[in-house]
């Protein structure tokens, strides 16, 4: 099995994330892993099974990536795409965060296209389809992490959800009152699919440069709670079809 692993981006520790998603991939002695910083290696992902992304605000440069990204799917590819890979921020002028739009079809691939969060607090998080390899046995849960609230760009099946009412005062996009928030959720493309997990935030004491020189807490979220840790081994095994 190949594995193809993006991490790369903003405002995280994304050196920290991506030794830890290594460790789970090297726990399993089928998986070789091509390891990049961006969506330029489409040879890679071309020979691979599953492609991970843990990314903040990295999108696709040219429409040769997005369409190795829908070949990819569509040949039976599968993608497990984590916390902020459909995220772009961009800070105004007035410190108020946009989340702009910036490459519809992207974001129309995935699904969803980030909107905002709350401040990190702990939040419950309930099991919305229970029939699915990703949620079998699991009980609903609280973990404490950003609460991504999204907007739909395409058809999503939601295996795991919150809800959220109230306000995300550092977005522009601030007032959200949703019934049921996708935390994880599956997306078919063609013969492939996009497994969509929201949590997994983290951060350390120079992640915000340049918007701030130190951040003084650093911060692991649901990298904490075994919970996390058994969804991405989840994850990894969903990549390899004949291995589920």
């Amino acid at each position: 099995m190949h594995v193809h692993l993006i991490a790369a981006g903003k405002f995280h520790d994304i050196d920290f994330a991506r030794l830890e998603l290594l460790k789970l991939l090297a726990e399993q002695p089928h998986i070789r892993t091509s390891v990049a910083s961006d969506y330029a290696d489409t040879a890679s992902l071309a020979a691979s099974d599953l492609l991970i992304t843990y990314t903040c605000d990295l999108l696709p440069e040219n429409d040769t990536q997005i369409a190795a990204l829908d070949t990819f799917l569509r040949r039976g590819g599968r993608w497990l795409a984590l916390h902020g890979t459909n995220a772009v921020l961009r800070f105004g002028q007035d410190g108020v965060v946009d989340t702009p739009d910036l490459v519809p079809a992207f974001s129309n691939l995935l699904g969803t296209r980030f909107g905002g969060h709350p401040p990190i607090a702990p939040f419950k998080v309930f099991v919305t389809r229970s029939d699915h390899p990703m949620t079998q046995g699991l009980r609903d849960f609280r973990v404490e992490d950003e609460l991504y609230l999204t907007h739909r760009t395409g058809d999503i099946d939601i295996l795991l959800h919150t809800a959220f009412t109230g306000q995300c005062d550092e977005f522009r996009d601030a007032d959200w009152d949703e019934a049921q928030v996708p935390v994880l959720y599956e997306r078919r493309v063609g013969a492939g699919s996009i497994l969509y997990l929201t949590l997994g935030h983290c951060r350390g004491h120079y992640d915000l440069q340049p918007v701030a020189d130190f951040w003084p807490h650093p911060q692991r979220c649901a990298w904490n709670y075994p919970i996390f840790h058994e969804l991405l081994r989840r994850g990894i095994a969903w990549g390899h079809p004949a291995r589920e």
